[in-house]
């Protein structure tokens, strides 16, 4: 057995209502001002509440930043750390989705040492300090609770990756009752993108290990069997438990089995024509399995029974096109957008699309199988109409 490293938050706290008492916790940090790093939906709709009632009866200040929008874009993180230093914050305390964590992570970072934004892109270049991280999501999506990685859309529309343990959150705090109000459509697309971290970290070229694999069987588990009945009932509690568990053990998979080419194609898919980040990754789910079978199918095989029992007993090769077509399954009976067309991109942008996904090197090295220029277009081009039919 190959050697590997594993690296995960050092404390987890999974527990229906946890939010409204994270000033017991910050309280443990000696900290006098906390910066509350979120976004204006998520605050409008209450999810804050608790959270800034619990901090002001532990007698903490509260800086409130709720400016983040969806893709963090560079702009707002830059802004969030101006913030940060100008209010003397010794705590950063995050609640919402991916794009809200992310930004809380380089918050942190940025407001304790002198690294500008543009000089940590990329692997391992954010070395120093960090401000006290604490981190609860509001879907069961993006694993950002737990994961080493920050994703920020640049001026020039680029999605680029901050990865390095430092952001790795001092709690990852997982409650359930923050994700009810969450929308159908929106539960459907942040699902699936966790179901595509746990097959993209069992499959991973470089970095796949024992431990990751665990919590990508696991992850993918929970989430096959209770994707469609949150879309179909958001108000039951214990599927969505299961969810937020299941979103942050992907998450815990791939930060330390990276990503591949789902979401190397996935990403201009997102900057180019403003798709949801799981939306872009459901689009592409089908035809990057189908492309990555020649080399991933004893893996694929290995998670066939994890979706569809039936897979139990067929040889290898069928097992792996069975685990294929019930992806494609969830995300036909999660109502999500299944061809490009559907979200008003047309031939004449897949050229683009393609070279856009090429840049993505640091994610496409992962894939089981190797992804070139005149590969990346084949997989758009079959994605433009891949409807399944009913």
């Amino acid at each position: 057995m190959r050697s590997f490293t594993f690296q995960a938050p050092p404390n987890i706290l999974f527990q229906r209502g946890a939010s409204r008492n994270v000033g017991e916790l910050i309280a443990n940090f000696d900290a006098r001002r906390v910066m509350l790093v979120t976004g204006k939906i998520v605050r409008s709709a209450g999810l804050t509440a608790g959270a800034e009632a619990s901090l002001a009866a532990a007698g903490i200040g509260v800086s409130i930043f709720e400016d983040v929008v969806t893709d963090c874009p560079s702009y707002a993180v830059e802004a969030a750390v101006a913030a940060c230093r100008a209010d003397s914050i010794d705590v950063v305390l995050s609640i919402g989705g991916g794009s809200v964590l992310d930004t809380a992570k380089l918050v942190a970072y940025l407001a304790k040492t002198p690294d500008r934004l543009d000089d940590i892109y990329g692997v391992g270049l954010a070395k120093g300090q960090r401000l006290p991280l604490l981190l609860a999501p509001t879907t069961a999506g993006t694993g950002s609770e737990v994961t080493p990685i920050a994703i920020v859309t640049t001026p020039t529309a680029q999605k680029k990756g901050v990865v390095s343990s430092v952001l790795i959150p001092d709690w990852a705090i997982l409650d359930a009752e923050l994700t009810l109000s969450l929308p159908a459509f929106v539960t459907a697309a942040t699902g699936i993108d966790a179901m595509v971290h746990a097959i993209e970290a069992y499959t991973s070229r470089h970095r796949k290990n024992p431990m990751s694999d665990q919590f990508a069987r696991q992850a993918l588990c929970l989430l096959s069997a209770n994707v469609r009945r949150v879309c179909e009932d958001g108000q039951d509690i214990e599927a969505r438990s299961q969810m937020l568990l299941g979103s942050m053990l992907a998450g815990m998979a791939f930060a330390n089995a990276p990503v591949a080419a789902v979401h190397a194609l996935a990403y201009p898919i997102g900057t180019s024509f403003h798709v949801p980040h799981g939306v872009s990754n459901a689009l592409m789910l089908t035809q990057v399995l189908r492309f990555n079978l020649p080399a991933a199918e004893l893996l694929y095989a290995e998670l066939a029974p994890i979706v569809d029992f039936q897979a139990v007993n067929l040889v290898v090769a069928e097992r792996a096109r069975l685990f294929v077509d019930a992806m494609a399954a969830i995300c036909r009976d999660c109502e999500i957008p299944l061809s490009l067309a559907e979200v008003g991109i047309g031939a004449q942008d897949l050229n683009k699309l393609a070279g856009e996904a090429m840049k993505q090197t640091r994610l496409l090295v992962n894939n089981p199988r190797e992804v070139r220029f005149e590969d990346a277009l084949a997989i758009y081009r079959d994605a433009l109409g891949d409807r399944m039919p009913p």
